[in-house]
């Protein structure tokens, strides 16, 4: 093969099994980070796989959270993605970027839990995010691409099972919770595909799942504009959530008793009888949204 960057980094476009995995790393001295969760993929199917039901065509532009040695990249690369590859882990990057980088991905190092999406992105909407998130990151960072990143259409994430099931779980679900009231706030989410742990370096103690969430318009509380993060309506109404599945098994008129009102629950159509995890979004807007000045209006 034809070899340039540091050593076993391959400038072919091939994704990497558990040969080239395993090359890389003694090649370059790595070990996979427990505290950064590390855990590269090595089965170029489920790469494959991955793009494919991101449903990435040539010329899409695709940011990668999470790239370590390229194995995701190699396979968005192939598709005929525009790819900006971010990775944190500065051992890492030589590898990364000796890997990716003849190919025309543009690699980043930076933290996505703090790093300016506008800076990185730009202003035009219509950019998709394709990774493998680890695990102990993946519900904040999805959240903050949400509220955060509005160029961002859709995601394609691989996470842990459990935590998946959380942000696509629906009302009346077992999984569902406060972060799945505010996933379903912003996009669509759906579980498309489980992964086994068999094709990972090293091997995760968990099982994984790929999550597909797609951006839609967000509500607009009577008379207001679409409500997002900072305004009072955004934060009233997960302000109420977060009070609400704070004591999931409480009756709702006990576990929000100082946050929404006797005559809000009337109004607005809800059993104070209820519990969390049986509202929809729609219903906790209704709960939280609720004004006295409304009601009489009407």
């Amino acid at each position: 093969m034809d070899r340039t960057g540091p050593p076993g980094c391959h400038t072919e476009r091939v994704t990497h099994g558990r040969a080239e995995i395993h090359e890389l790393l003694l090649a370059n001295d790595l070990r996979p980070s427990r505290a950064l969760g590390q855990n590269f993929v090595a089965d170029g199917n489920t790469v494959r796989r991955i793009v494919r039901l991101a449903g990435v065509e040539p010329g899409a532009r695709v940011v990668e959270i999470g790239a370590g040695l390229g194995s995701l990249t190699l396979a968005l690369v192939e598709a005929g993605a525009r790819v900006t590859a971010v990775e944190v882990d500065r051992h890492v990057l030589p590898v990364l970027r000796g890997v990716v980088g003849p190919l025309g991905v543009d690699v980043v190092e930076a933290d996505a839990l703090t790093m300016d999406f506008t800076e990185l992105l730009g202003t035009e909407p219509g950019w998709s995010l394709v990774a493998n998130l680890p695990y102990n990151v993946a519900v904040p960072l999805v959240m903050r691409i949400l509220e955060e990143a509005p160029q961002v259409a859709s995601l394609l994430v691989m996470v842990q099972r459990e935590v998946g099931e959380r942000l696509a779980a629906r009302a009346r679900d077992e999984a569902y919770g406060a972060v799945s009231v505010k996933v379903a706030y912003w996009a669509t989410a759906s579980v498309v595909g489980r992964v086994p742990a068999s094709v990972f370096i090293p091997r995760p103690r968990v099982e994984s799942v790929l999550v597909r969430l797609d951006r839609h318009d967000v509500p607009s509380p009577a008379g207001t504009a679409p409500a997002g993060p900072g305004s009072p309506e955004y934060d009233r109404l997960f302000a109420v959530v977060r009070g609400g599945f704070a004591h999931r098994r409480k009756m709702l008129r006990r576990s929000l008793g100082e946050l929404v009102s006797p005559e809000a629950f009337v109004a607005a159509g809800i059993a104070p009888t209820a519990r969390a995890e049986e509202l929809d979004l729609a219903e906790w807007e209704r709960l939280a949204w609720w004004r006295p000045e409304t009601s009489a209006a009407s």
